[in-house]
C-alpha cells in the first residue's frame, strides 16, 4: 500500500515476473537484456537457490539463479518471447504475480520506465 493506504496508480498495470536459471551469468544476461530492451523496469538476480522438481519422471535437484522482474501486463507476453529466446532450459520457469498496492512512486516508476523511448 502507497502512504495513504491507497493502492499505487500502477497497481492494477504492474507485474512482478519469477524466473528461474540454470546460472548466474545466464540471468545477468537475460535481466540486463530485459531492462536495456525496456522489457522490464528493473530485475533481482538471487544466486544460490536450489530448487527441486519433477523432470523427466523423478524428482530432479538443482542449483538456479532466480530473476524477478518487474514490468507491466502488456508486456508479459514480449518478455516471456524474449526469455525463451535466451533460456538455456527447454521448458523455463517463466511467471507473472499480481501486484495489488504499494508505494505509488515505485509504481509509477515501473509504468514509465517500460516504456519505449
Amino acid at each position: 500500500m502507497s502512504g495513504d493506504g491507497e493502492p499505487g496508480a500502477g497497481a492494477s498495470t504492474a507485474r512482478l515476473v519469477y524466473i528461474t536459471t540454470g546460472s548466474e551469468a545466464e540471468a545477468r544476461r537475460i535481466g540486463r537484456t530485459l531492462v536495456e530492451e525496456r522489457l522490464a523496469a528493473g530485475v533481482n538476480v538471487i544466486p544460490g537457490v536450489t530448487s527441486n522438481y519433477w523432470w523427466d519422471g523423478a524428482v530432479q535437484e538443482a542449483a538456479e539463479t532466480v530473476i524477478v522482474a518487474k514490468t507491466r501486463q502488456d508486456l508479459l507476453d514480449a518478455l516471456t518471447r524474449r526469455v525463451r529466446e535466451m533460456h538455456s532450459y527447454d521448458c523455463p520457469c517463466v511467471v507473472a504475480l499480481p501486484i495489488v498496492g504499494g508505494f505509488a512512486d515505485y509504481l509509477d516508476w515501473v509504468a514509465a520506465e517500460t516504456e519505449s523511448r
